[in-house]
């Protein structure tokens, strides 16, 4: 991929719905298959698909499609699943549990190294084989180890706190699940999970019709 150009939000959140399709089309043994078809199964205009992956490079040929394995492989190197990234989740509720026993985010190349909480009865606990640390120990086992992701699973209260804990120690990716917004340096990468606002989207768009007096 040798284009500069800044690609959109849009079309990197896009890029792991392919990368979801095609491997289930690997799964199934299906080794070609066309824009039109794809639509089909994805949701996605066929010219949306030529757009979005037109923006990574030349995939694909006039009256043969796409080779599955070929452009499952290059959207996973696009997505960076070609390395392993060591990650931490701060606090073992059931957000935080939830995140942990995700048993595909090992399979994708996501390491979990460390689980840690502030409340008594979760410290000492195992999930998933790792002990539930004090979140006191979190600077200094940061400290010890390279981590490329630090997850937030904590009350909005607590979430700045931790936040500024991992830009101190280096951390350069954030994902929080905490229902704030995240005060970091511009080069601090920050995904937010807000829950509340996916379930008020939701609530929307079942009242939506009648908003506009279709009903």
């Amino acid at each position: 991929m040798n284009k500069k150009t800044m690609i959109s939000m849009a079309v990197i959140r896009r890029l792991p719905k392919y990368q979801r399709y095609l491997g289930e089309l690997l799964n199934n043994d299906i080794t070609r298959i066309s824009s039109k078809e794809l639509s089909e199964r994805i949701g996605f205009t066929a010219s949306q698909i030529r757009q979005d992956l037109n923006c990574f490079g030349d995939f694909g040929q006039q009256g043969y499609g796409y080779n599955v394995r070929e452009l499952y492989d290059e959207i996973s190197k696009i997505l960076g699943l070609t390395r392993t990234y060591t990650t931490v989740i701060i606090g073992a509720g059931n957000i935080g549990q939830a995140v942990a026993n995700y048993s595909k985010f090992e399979k994708l190349g996501f390491e979990l190294k460390g689980i840690f909480d502030k409340n008594p009865k979760l410290i000492g606990i195992k999930i998933r084989d790792i002990e539930v640390k004090d979140v006191d120990e979190l600077s200094d086992f940061l400290e010890r180890n390279k981590i490329d992701i630090g997850i937030i699973c904590v009350p909005r209260t607590q979430a700045q706190v931790i936040a500024d804990i991992f830009v101190k120690s280096g951390i350069k990716a954030i994902w929080n699940f905490a229902p704030t917004d995240l005060n970091v340096p511009e080069d601090v990468i920050v995904e937010n999970v807000h829950l509340s606002e996916s379930l008020l989207t939701l609530s929307y768009r079942l009242n939506e019709a009648k908003l506009f007096g279709e009903e």
